[in-house]
């Protein structure tokens, strides 16, 4: 799993990927051994893998998220980001 992990984040920081639940940058600056800090790289699980442990080690399950949204959202869905419109009125 360490290995899916490094390659993941690895493709992530290539891209410049955003952290999926928020949007916000990620700051790909913080080593993996620092990761529970906000701003830095936490790969998620779009599935749980308390509620779906078959799929931890799928990378079609695999999400780049803040350390902190990671912690926020913990094994229940995410919530969209403030300001996020449902419609656009304009």
């Amino acid at each position: 799993m360490l290995e899916l992990k490094a390659e993941f984040r690895s493709a992530c920081e290539e891209e410049d990927a955003r952290c999926w639940m928020c949007g916000l940058e990620i700051d790909y600056s913080i080593p993996p051994e620092l990761s529970w800090k906000d701003p830095a790289f936490q790969l998620d699980h779009f599935f749980p893998v308390s509620k779906y442990p078959e799929l931890q080690e799928d990378p079609g399950n695999f999400r780049a998220s803040h350390a902190r949204c990671n912690r926020d959202r913990g094994d229940g869905p995410p919530r969209p980001p403030l300001g996020v419109l449902s419609e656009s009125f304009y």
